[in-house]
């Protein structure tokens, strides 16, 4: 087994005991190793990054070294005063020093410190995990919000740009896959849906090209599948899965939490009348997140928060959408329209969140 490999490349005590797959990404395979001395065990995160999807792998690497060794170094200055152990995964070098290692195909692989005693749940447990989770990623914008954003290097080239996934659509529109799946009435509507919201694809960007906004860096996926919780005190300890770090809009990673923990349904809802944005858990998601990120948000960043719930959802929907017209090419499916049920869901959610704008701008002017 190819994991199996890798694994014995990183510099971890003791010999393999298994390797099992681990956590449900749509993109790169994930392992969790597991190794054991006479007297002791150590796991650890073993991650295969495709090339086909990252082009360049040591970019990746080269910005997870930066922002957790930043972030640990902050971690450690403010651990007396902290009403937590905030924690962040740590890379384990190759075992010839490096931080990855190659395998025959070209692919490279990392391994990452596990987060023991930490549980991330796919879906929101109710207002408080919410609130622990918006916690989180303030945290961690905080933490990282003094690294000059040039000095971070492009992960993933357009990543959480809408207007560029709006270019892959429009390329894909003419192609004959385009043409044959466009035949459905589900897939019409949701072309038809995309439309009607084609100008608002650009607030963000306009925002960034005006000067209101500014690049900093950012998480890039920050989920709530990707926010552990500490089991024994049911706080928020870390933010994981730091592939799509890079220099970016917070309004992204700010947009995206709030879609994945205020729609309870999740992304694979079957059934889209139960896909709504819950208004309880938005609050107390965004409470935690200003209760440590307010000290870096200015007033043009806080006047485009309502635009980046609403964005985020559309740029989702957008992706998965486009990835289903040209053939199901990124992201990974369990059956032929599952990349159009995808996108159904997410343009559902926007729906929810366009009939609940005043009441999301209410909340965003007192919290």
């Amino acid at each position: 087994m190819k994991a199996a490999q890798m694994a014995r490349q990183f510099a971890v005590e003791g010999r393999l005991v298994t390797v099992e797959a681990h956590g449900t990404g749509n993109v790169n395979d994930t392992y969790l190793a597991i190794f054991r001395t006479t007297f002791s065990e150590q796991r650890f995160i073993l991650q295969r990054i495709k090339k086909a999807v990252f082009p360049e792998p040591e970019n990746i690497l080269h910005n997870m070294r930066l922002v957790t060794d930043h972030a640990h170094q902050k971690l450690e200055a403010e651990a007396e005063v902290a009403d937590r152990i905030w924690q962040l995964p740590k890379i384990i070098p190759n075992k010839d020093g490096r931080d990855f290692g190659i395998d025959d195909a070209g692919d490279y692989w990392r391994a990452i410190t596990h987060i023991a005693g930490a549980t991330a749940h796919e879906q929101v447990q109710g207002p408080e995990h919410a609130r622990e989770a918006g916690t989180v990623l303030g945290q961690f914008h905080r933490l990282i919000s003094d690294i000059p954003a040039d000095s971070l290097r492009t992960a993933l080239a357009g990543f959480h740009v809408t207007p560029g996934y709006l270019a892959k659509l429009d390329n894909a529109l003419p192609t004959q896959t385009a043409k044959d799946r466009l035949t459905s009435s589900n897939a019409r509507q949701a072309l038809q849906f995309v439309e009607k919201r084609r100008e608002f694809c650009h607030v963000l960007q306009n925002a960034l090209n005006a000067g209101h906004l500014r690049l900093r860096p950012t998480h890039g996926d920050p989920k709530v599948g990707n926010i552990m919780m500490d089991n024994a005190s049911g706080k928020g300890t870390c933010i994981v899965d730091l592939d799509t770090v890079q220099a970016g809009l917070i309004h992204y990673d700010i947009g995206d939490a709030l879609r994945s923990a205020c729609n309870p349904a999740g992304e694979d809802a079957k059934d889209l009348n139960q896909v709504v944005f819950d208004l309880d858990l938005f609050e107390n998601l965004i409470g935690g997140y200003l209760s440590q990120a307010a000290s870096f948000l200015d007033d043009h960043d806080r006047a485009h928060l309502y635009d980046c719930i609403r964005l985020i959802a559309l740029e989702l929907g957008l992706r998965f959408f486009a990835d289903y017209l040209a053939g199901d090419t990124y992201f990974r499916v369990r059956y032929d329209t599952h990349n159009l049920h995808r996108a159904r869901v997410q343009f559902k959610l926007v729906e929810s969140i366009e009939a609940r704008e005043r009441a999301i701008r209410k909340v965003l002017e007192t919290v």
